[in-house]
């Protein structure tokens, strides 16, 4: 399961990078996020959707903390 949930992460990760030459604080938070409530989420949960929702919601925390630096 841990590694599916990372599998999962790094490759959030890759396509967030791809997707801007110089990524924006909401963008490298929203990144980071996604990947840390995902693992988060598939601690607490052991499921598939604990981590997909564990990646929903630390994306959306990372977001608004990146807009904010």
């Amino acid at each position: 399961m841990f590694l599916r949930t990372l599998t999962l992460a790094a490759a959030l990760t890759m396509a967030l990078a791809g997707c801007a030459s110089h990524p924006t604080n909401a963008q490298i938070g929203t990144g980071v996020g996604a990947v840390a409530g995902g693992v988060v989420g598939d601690a607490l949960f052991g499921n598939t959707l604990g981590t997909v929702g564990g990646a929903a919601a630390g994306a959306l925390i990372g977001n608004e903390v990146g807009k904010r630096h």
